[in-house]
């Protein structure tokens, strides 16, 4: 079984700073970090490998600087690692980045992809379920759970706020899972030495991919980011220790104040 996980490189903050003039995330001079939606994912397909021999394949699209996430994913077990980097990917919104992974991925004829629920970064939970739309394949959004019945179908438990899925799906399939679906393994030494040997990450740029550039990037993107902003901090509230009558008047009078009656 081949299985490949789309892991994002994302800052190390819970502030993303915006540029205003590109509308694309400001990067330099922040720590970066793996995904910790996609670390989980990472975890889910490791563990399959554990019981099923299967091949995982860590793939991912970003700047050069993303080399040492994928190092991080062959230290933690992987068998490939595969960056999809170019100048005119920059700038690519939650489609574009989609397509070209999108692309990445039916070169590769996996049977299982695994996707993160979301990055911390863009929060848009869209990229997983594109690139299953891009490709036609059938996909499984807010996996907690992944039971493997044969090459040919897994079983999931997708989760609500009040409840419970289970669910058949055939391979091959796409799954987005969830931060809580497992806890992530830590890197052995010798993996992690292994990992920084030379050439280990294998580089795709445009000319593996075969895109013509005008849908790729900004270029291509049609959603633009037009304002970013951080949220005002709330003033401290009143409270009113009073009988229930009372309370029912205080909250019509605030509720006319802000003219909601």
């Amino acid at each position: 079984m081949k299985i490949i996980v789309c892991v994002k490189q994302v800052p190390d903050t819970s502030e993303v700073r915006i540029d205003q003039k590109t509308g694309t995330m400001i990067r330099e001079g922040v720590k970066s970090i793996i995904n910790p939606d996609d670390l989980s994912g990472l975890e889910a397909a490791l563990r399959i490998k554990d019981k099923n021999n299967a091949e995982v394949i860590a793939l991912s699209m970003g700047p050069k600087q993303a080399d040492n996430a994928l190092r991080e994913c062959l230290a933690m077990g992987v068998d490939r690692a595969i960056l999809l980097s170019d100048r005119a990917f920059a700038g690519a919104d939650t489609w574009v980045t989609s397509l070209v992974l999108s692309k990445a991925v039916e070169l590769l004829s996996p049977d299982l992809v695994i996707c993160g629920r979301q990055a911390i970064d863009g929060d848009t939970a869209q990229v997983g379920p594109q690139i299953a739309e891009h490709l036609n394949l059938p996909s499984v959004a807010y996996v907690s759970d992944i039971k493997l019945e044969s090459n040919e179908s897994l079983v999931v438990k997708r989760m609500f706020e009040d409840g419970y899925q289970s669910i058949r799906v055939k391979t091959p399939c796409l799954l987005t899972v969830l931060k809580e679906i497992n806890e992530a393994r830590y890197m052995r030494v010798s993996r992690i030495y292994n990992a920084y040997k030379a050439d280990l990450v294998e580089l795709w740029d445009n000319s593996t991919l075969g895109f013509d550039p005008l849908v790729l990037g900004l270029k291509g993107s049609p959603t633009k980011v037009k304002k970013s902003y951080t949220k005002g901090v709330k003033t401290a509230g009143k409270v009113f220790d009073v009988p229930p009558k009372e309370a029912a008047r205080i909250i019509a009078d605030k509720l006319k104040e802000n003219y909601i009656l």
